[in-house]
């Protein structure tokens, strides 16, 4: 073959060539761009579904932390006995019924999310504790001690309360 030829074959093969890599390039772009289109339109078809039940999910545990609330559990649970200790472990059995229904919320929330909810319920549980601790002999004064202590701070599950709402905004940014 004489250098001609190949000089000849070369501007033959050249443009099929260049034709050849930019048809990849594009056809490269174009399955990106589809994968990415896909991606959206799933991801959008998958929000419809989840967002609801989500949104229920946030809505039962801030029912819940409003149940926790020490002045509305206290309220809302009356005494059956005398017994000042047999109260304090109604009030924690009635919280841990209440969370133990709940549970299987977790996998609509952020792990932050749960981690607060869960310190919150922990923290009511340790205040109606140290109530009990006090010297006072009955369940009503144990009601007393409770209300006065939340009188003193904030409950716990009003801080969750708070992060809970904030989380549920940021559901729609």
């Amino acid at each position: 073959m004489s250098g001609d030829q190949i000089l000849q074959l070369f501007a033959y093969l050249l443009p099929a060539v260049v034709t050849g890599v930019v048809a990849f390039y594009f056809f490269r772009l174009h399955t990106k761009n589809e994968d990415g289109r896909r991606r959206f339109l799933l991801h959008k078809d998958s929000q419809k579904e989840t967002l609801p039940i989500r949104l229920q999910a946030y809505e039962r545990m801030a029912l819940f932390l409003e149940r926790i609330t020490l002045n509305n559990l206290v309220v809302r649970v009356a005494p059956k006995t005398k017994s000042k200790n047999d109260y304090e472990n109604l009030l924690i059995n009635q919280i841990e019924t209440e969370f133990e229904h709940n549970l299987s919320q977790q996998i609509y929330m952020t792990d932050e999310c749960w981690s607060i909810i869960k310190t919150a319920k922990n923290a009511t549980i340790q205040a109606i504790r140290s109530a009990g601790m006090s010297e006072t002999d009955s369940p009503d004064k144990l009601r007393e001690d409770i209300l006065n202590q939340t009188m003193e701070k904030q409950s716990p599950s009003n801080a969750a309360l708070a992060y809970v709402k904030k989380e549920v905004s940021d559901l729609w940014s």
